[in-house]
Order: C-alpha cells, then structure tokens, then sequence
C-alpha cells in the first residue's frame, strides 16, 4: 500500500504538471490550505481556449489511457458541464501510430500462422490509429477486402497502470476535495473501467457487432459489416470492409445524387429501432462511425461501446418522451414517481413544475429546432434536484441524440428526426403501451411467476434447512425447530394461496384477451 501511494504520487506530478501547463486545474477556493498551495504551485493561467478544449489537448499529451478517460467523461455532460463535454467529443481518434512490424507480429501471434497465410495482402501502414487500437486494410486469401484492428503492443499493462492510478486519485479527491464529490470520482471511474475491460478483448466488439447485425438483418438501408471470425481474436479483429462515405459529408453525397432527406429518415429509422425495439444501440455514433455507401445503405463502424435499456426502461423513456411532447408536464412527473425513480417525500407538483419551466422554451421554438437530446438534458438536470440517480446509459443515450441531431440539421436544415420517426415511435406505442399490450403484459408476468414459483419454494425450503440444521446451542434447538416448521407449514400453504391465485387471474386475462383481440 505504502509502495503504491508513492508510485502514484510520483505519477500524479506529471499529471498536475500537464494539466497545470494546459490550465485546467480545479479552483481552489474553498479547499484547505495543503491543497490550495499544491494547486497554485501547478496551475498557469496563460493557456487560451475554453476548459474543455484545454482539458483534451491535455489528455493527448498524457497518453492513450487518458484519451479514453476524456472520451468517457465526454458523455457525462451532467458531471462536467454542457460545454465541457461538447469539447471533449472532440478527441479525435488520431493517437501516433506504432510500427507496423510490431501489428503483423501481434497478429501472427494471435493467428497462429504467418501473415502471408492469412492474408493475400495486408498493408502495415495503418488507415487509422486510435487510443487502443489501430486499423489495417488486408484481403484475404480468398479475395475477401477486410479491415484488421489489432491492439496496441502492452496496452493492457498500460491501462491497468494508469487505471490504479485513476481509482487512487478518485479515493484522494472525494477525501481532501469534499466540494467534488458531488461529481462521483468514483462512478467516474468504474464506469471507465467497464468500458476499457470490454474494448480490451476484441472479441467482446465482434460479439457486439454480430448481435446488432442479427437484431437489424430485416431492416432495410441499414447493414452491419460482418465479423470473419476465423482471423479474429482477443487481440485482433478481422471484419467486413466498408467502402462509403461520411454521413456528415453532405457535398459528395449530393454528388452521389442520394437524396439526403431519404438518408435521414432512415437513419432516424435505424436509431429508433435500436433504442426501442432492441434496447441495444451503437453507443458512439459520430460522424467518423457512420458511412453511406453510393447505394444509400447506411454502414456503421466500431462497436466497442454500446449501449443497452432493458424493457422496464424502454418503456419509461418511451412513455416519457410522449407525455413530453404532448407538454404534459403532470404525466411526465407521475411517470418518474410511480416508477419511483423520484422519491416519495418530493412534490409531484413541484418537480411538474419545473419541467415545465425547462421544457417551454423548446417548444416555442419552430418543430424543426426542437431538440429531444437538449430535452433530455434539461430534465436530468431538474431530476438531479428532486434526488433522482440518473442511469449512466441513459446519459449515453442523450449524447448520442445531440449527435444524431447534429447530423440530421447538416443533411437537412428543415427536417427534424423525430418528426420523421414519429409514426414508427407511436406505432410501437401502440403495439407495447396500448391498454391491450399492458394486459397481455401482465399476463406474461404471471406466466413467468408461475414457472418461477417451484423454483422459489425449493430454494425457501433449502434455506429453512439449511438454517434448521445450524440451529445454535442444544438449550434452544427444540424451540427453533418448533418455529422453524411452523413457518414451513405456513409458507406451503401461503405458496398453494398464491398459485392458485396467479393461475386463476392468467387464465382470466387469458380468456379476456382473446375476446377482444
């Protein structure tokens, strides 16, 4: 622990001094006096841009680990600010590349074979290099063009380095800097911990890959690359070639002759029915990860973050966006309390109240500059005030609307993607929130139950056993005993009670449904 402490501290020097040069230290009003004179001796106030620009330019010149570090903190705009998170969406994947002698050695290892037998050409000069990988172009054997991602040498070790160092430090500020703990260091962390942990085994992004190409494979204008399993690896990712252009390039696209509007829709299509058809969407869709081919086929790229929202969730956010754009402040705000993701001892009237003192000012705006993702923000923000923990995914989620935005004004300045993808959100409200799907959804529910509740009166029945037969002392083994079975008894016949219960009220809803569907 001591030995730990000190290599940090060595390390938290560079750090300081970096991000001193670059200004981007915290204030230090309010802090003790220790801490206040660390802070002045590294801080310079001479740097020009705004915080978040400076604080990107910082983290590239402390190295990959903290890169990705900024990319996560690009999406919790409610830690760091709007306008700090604007700016570090701006790292670019463009780390120094490492020598392509050191990517085909990488892969001839994780391959097993050398690289003349796996490819019929791959080229060591790379097309990109990012903070964890970097991408070849090849083809293989059998004609097949691919693109190679291959892991940079030792970045494990590296990140595992750097990522101690990130744990110690968040422990260090929510300890001497009480004023940020608001800001969740911690959380901070170990959210960056479980994105690195997945886009550190390639396979894991391939898995991805393959299951966003099964869950769109009868969505039209929309393909996924295919994953070549059999060159891909822990270390090496082998998948399909795209040949496109940037979603964003909207002057080669009209030399294309596609029709832009047509694209939007689509991909507004496409983003919908990620969010709420799957609940499994691309989490870093920017620009440089979305391509169209001349076809018009919308081609995404890079699936080492994504994001998932289970149904319970889905429905929330479905239900919630309605309500909103209905401007019915009273049912936003009975949607977040009967879901109780805002406690009870808050004002339901309060809490309506001020969404509706957030959400106006959109409104007044014309339909074509009403932004969901600005929306979104803003209610998170006003939640945080009424004690509601935002779900970081969510947060993704908002990050990536403001881009898909972003992208929607640049294709077309008078069209707005959720106009467009209004029928396909209330045919899956009818579909998934109609009096009738809520019935059957109950239904379901006591299905599930019901196939549950052996499973359930053999684990109760296991730990009432287990317990009996670690009754402590002899004095009182009888009296237990005597407790023990009783209860037995009574969770029996409570659990017979209850089936008969459940099965009863399936079978109603049952025959009820099939009478009016």
């Amino acid at each position: 622990m001591m030995l730990r402490s000190f290599v940090n501290c060595f390390r938290l020097i560079r750090v300081l001094g970096v991000l001193g040069r670059y200004n981007v230290l915290p204030s230090s009003e309010r802090q003790s006096i220790f801490v206040r004179a660390v802070l002045f001796l590294f801080r310079r106030r001479d740097h020009p841009g705004g915080l978040g620009h400076r604080l990107a330019e910082a983290l590239q010149e402390l190295g990959p680990s903290f890169v990705k570090f900024g990319q996560t903190l690009a999406v919790r705009s409610d830690l760091i600010g709007d306008k700090a998170a604007d700016d570090l969406a701006l790292l670019q994947d463009s780390m120094p590349a490492f020598d392509g002698s050191l990517a085909i050695e990488t892969l001839e290892r994780e391959l097993g074979d050398k690289v003349e037998k796996i490819f019929s050409h791959f080229n060591p000069k790379p097309v990109a290099a990012a903070s964890i990988a970097q991408v070849h172009s090849a083809k293989t054997v059998d004609g097949q063009l691919v693109a190679v991602k291959i892991l940079r040498p030792d970045v494990e070790a590296a990140f595992a380095k750097d990522l101690d160092l990130f744990i110690w430090l968040a422990n260090a500020v929510e300890t001497m800097l009480p004023n940020f703990a608001r800001y969740k260091p911690k959380a901070v962390v170990n959210q960056f911990k479980d994105i690195v942990h997945t886009e550190l085994d390639l396979r894991l992004e391939a898995a991805s890959a393959s299951e966003l190409a099964l869950a769109t494979a009868g969505d039209v204008g929309f393909k996924v690359p295919e994953v070549d399993w059999n060159r891909t690896s822990e270390r090496v990712l082998t998948i399909e070639w795209v040949d496109g252009i940037r979603i964003d390039d909207v002057e080669q696209i009209s030399q294309l002759g596609l029709d832009r509007r047509e694209i939007l829709k689509n991909s507004a299509g496409v983003f919908f029915q990620q969010v709420f058809r799957d609940g499994f969407f691309h989490g870093d869709m920017h620009p440089g990860n979305m391509f169209v081919t001349p076809e018009g086929t919308l081609v995404p790229v890079d699936f080492g973050i994504m994001g998932r929202l289970d149904r319970a969730t889905r429905f929330y956010l479905a239900d919630m966006l309605m309500a909103f754009l209905q401007r019915d402040y009273k049912r936003v705000a009975d949607i977040h309390f009967d879901a109780g993701l805002v406690p009870p001892n808050q004002s339901r009237d309060s809490f309506a109240l001020s969404l509706r003192a957030v959400a106006e000012p959109l409104f007044d705006r014309p339909l074509n500059q009403v932004s969901i993702a600005v929306l979104l923000a803003r209610l998170f923000r006003t939640a945080e005030d009424f004690q509601m923990e935002v779900q970081p995914q969510l947060l993704l989620l908002q990050k990536n609307m403001l881009v898909a935005e972003g992208v929607g004004r640049k294709l077309d300045a008078d069209s707005n993607i959720w106009v467009l993808a209004r029928p396909l959100i209330e045919g899956w409200m009818r579909r998934n929130r109609s009096p009738q799907a809520r019935l059957l959804g109950g239904v379901e529910e006591f299905s599930s139950l019901c196939l549950r509740l052996p499973h359930l009166v053999t684990r109760v029945d296991a730990l009432l056993q287990r317990a009996e037969e670690n009754a402590a002392g002899d004095a009182n083994k009888e009296q237990f005993w005597s407790v023990l079975s009783s209860s037995r008894h009574r969770y029996r016949i409570a659990f017979f009670i209850t089936s008969i219960i459940i099965l009863s009220a399936a079978s109603f809803f049952s025959g009820y449904l099939l009478g009016i569907l």
